[in-house]
């Protein structure tokens, strides 16, 4: 008898709703077994994390077992969500990875500082987001053992 596997889940803070869109068709694309959540900034991130308000029922919020994180947010952005799920007991071994459009030095250094796990920068084309994923896949979702799997 197989006992069935659910996929991990990543859950996505971006602004951007075609970049949302876009990483949705790459994961599709590349075959990852992987669900992707979305939320829209840093404090729906927080609000998911957290089980509050439209993210409260755990059934259609699962914990995460993979953070991509975009920077440049309205109402909380990035850094400041970074920081506050690295200052969580709960949620500070959850890989982060930032994603963003962002190659500046000062915030890849302030980032990691922060504890981020990986900074990427969004790719340009279809096909290098769906390289992207696929790497992503192959070492958070196959790789290594994360603290949160399903």
């Amino acid at each position: 008898m197989s006992i069935a596997v659910k996929p991990l889940t990543i859950l996505m803070a971006d602004d951007d709703a075609d970049d949302r869109l876009l990483a949705h068709d790459a994961i599709a694309e590349c075959g990852l077994e992987a669900e992707l959540r979305c939320v829209e900034n840093g404090e729906e991130l927080l609000d998911y994390l957290h089980r509050r308000g439209k993210f409260s029922d755990p059934a259609s919020s699962p914990r995460p077992s993979l953070i991509l994180l975009d920077l440049n947010m309205p109402r909380k952005d990035g850094r400041e969500a970074l920081r506050e799920i690295k200052n969580t007991v709960e949620f500070r071994r959850t890989p982060v990875v930032i994603f963003t459009t962002s190659k500046a030095d000062t915030d890849i250094g302030q980032i990691y500082d922060i504890g981020a796990n990986s900074f990427i920068s969004k790719p340009v084309s279809f096909e290098s987001l769906v390289d992207v994923m696929k790497t992503l896949g192959r070492y958070w979702c196959t790789t290594v053992r994360l603290p949160y799997k399903p």
